[in-house]
């Protein structure tokens, strides 16, 4: 696929991101309904909506791509595609079921490895973020299209990184500490990807964590905003495994975190 290709793809699920965020918040006022899944857990209708409105039309656009979605994954089914599409309808399920803002939709386009496009939603933030190569992040907000490029936002002389947990493990706090970080703030979903994305914030370390499907759309956006994205040990952090895991993740928004 070319770039053209990956830009029709992109821009053709907005509006159904756009649809599917709205329906998202009104069945959340309506009240949700909620079970445990077999890994403990939870999962909403909101979840199942989600997932069956930007399923569909993706397979509207590309029938012919496999897709890959945390809610309908049969994990005993090794991923043995080059091609395939990542889903995860809702990333922060938690945070969605108790009404928080972090939650996202999510998709990307996986080609040889490497997210070729991503899209993020988070509904009660009125953002969609999106991208489809080098260069070409966008952020949707108010109506206005925003071309974003990990320029910095964060007053100069701080460095704000983002946590999965109010307290991190020691290894995470080293590794901050190393980039002269002068404080943390946690947050929830791939929001995280986004907001790094748009120089909000500076720098995301993890251990091993999640699933492929809870990355994929984020680091699309990010890295083509001029992201580096790599393991903690350094190595290219690539998609398409057999078990869909994660191994850890370093996102900095440039080489000198200052700039």
């Amino acid at each position: 696929m070319n770039t053209n290709d990956l830009k029709f793809l992109s821009e053709g699920l907005i509006e159904t991101f756009i649809q599917a965020g709205k329906e998202s918040i009104k069945l959340y006022e309506k009240g949700l309904k909620i079970k445990i899944k077999n890994d403990r857990s939870p999962v909403s209708n909101g979840d199942l909506m989600v997932d069956e409105i930007i399923t569909n039309k993706i397979k509207e656009l590309t029938p012919e791509i496999p897709i890959i979605s945390e809610e309908t994954v049969d994990l005993k089914v090794k991923n043995k595609s080059k091609i395939f599409w990542l889903i995860d309808p809702i990333d922060g399920t938690k945070e969605y079921i108790v009404g928080k803002k972090e939650y996202t939709l999510n998709a990307a386009l996986i080609i040889n490895k490497i997210p070729a496009l991503g899209l993020v939603g988070a509904p009660k933030m009125n953002r969609l973020f999106y991208s489809f190569g080098p260069g070409e992040s966008y952020l949707l907000e108010n109506n206005k299209k925003l071309k974003i490029s990990c320029e910095k936002k964060s007053p100069k002389g701080e460095i704000i990184a983002l946590t999965s947990s109010k307290n991190p493990p020691q290894e995470i706090i080293n590794k901050l500490k190393k980039h002269k970080v002068t404080s943390m703030v946690k947050m929830s979903s791939s929001y995280k990807f986004c907001v790094i994305a748009n120089g909000e914030y500076d720098i995301y370390a993890a251990l091993n964590r999640a699933n492929e499907w809870d990355y994929a759309a984020g680091h699309a956006i990010a890295e083509h905003a001029g992201a580096i994205i790599k393991t903690l040990e350094g190595e290219q952090f690539n998609y398409g495994k057999e078990d869909y895991k994660n191994p850890s993740l370093l996102i900095m928004r440039s080489k000198n975190l200052n700039d």
